[in-house]
């Protein structure tokens, strides 16, 4: 059993690391995980430290190498610029709570399209209609996060651990 890394430990590259170490051994030490991804000890030193912003390349490899796919999300969600301003942070759940949240999100869709083609329908949206078009983009990005997440759990899910997206 590798002993634990004090400083990364709250780290979710190397959380991610050790949960794949569970099934891949070489994964238990940063050496055999450079093995494994190709990328330099030292460089997952520094993700795993918080030292250095990995470059998009590096987060597909390590999401692909630890079967972590919440990697990608965390990466756009909170470290990527851009997506800092259009990603919402996803929450990897077991897919029972996945799937029953996203139930939970679409149960109302059918009321907000009566109201949204009644804000539409002649062309603009009038000051008055204003409040009810926020709710009802705050109800879509919702149930749009919650069937995200389900993809998430179900794309974690759905690779045997240690299979890669190429199938190998």
């Amino acid at each position: 059993m590798p002993k634990m890394a004090t400083k990364a430990a709250d780290n979710v590259f190397y959380k991610a690391r050790m949960e794949a170490a569970k099934w891949n051994d070489k994964l238990s030490s940063r050496e055999g995980a450079a093995e494994v991804t190709g990328l330099d000890r030292t460089r997952i030193a520094y993700i795993e430290l918080g030292t250095i912003t990995p470059y998009p390349e590096e987060i597909l490899i390590l999401a692909d190498c630890y079967n972590a796919p919440e990697l990608c999300n965390h990466y756009c969600a909170r470290m990527c610029p851009i997506g800092c301003q259009t990603v919402e942070p996803l929450e990897v759940k077991e897919i029972e709570a996945a799937t029953l949240q996203l139930l939970s999100a679409i149960r109302n869709l059918p009321k907000i399209t009566d109201e949204l083609v009644d804000i539409v329908e002649d062309g603009r949206i009038d000051e008055d209609e204003r409040e009810s078009m926020e709710s009802i983009l705050s109800t879509l990005r919702q149930a749009a996060n919650r069937i995200k997440a389900l993809e998430l759990v179900y794309e974690k899910c759905l690779r045997p651990h240690g299979e890669g997206q190429d199938g190998q």
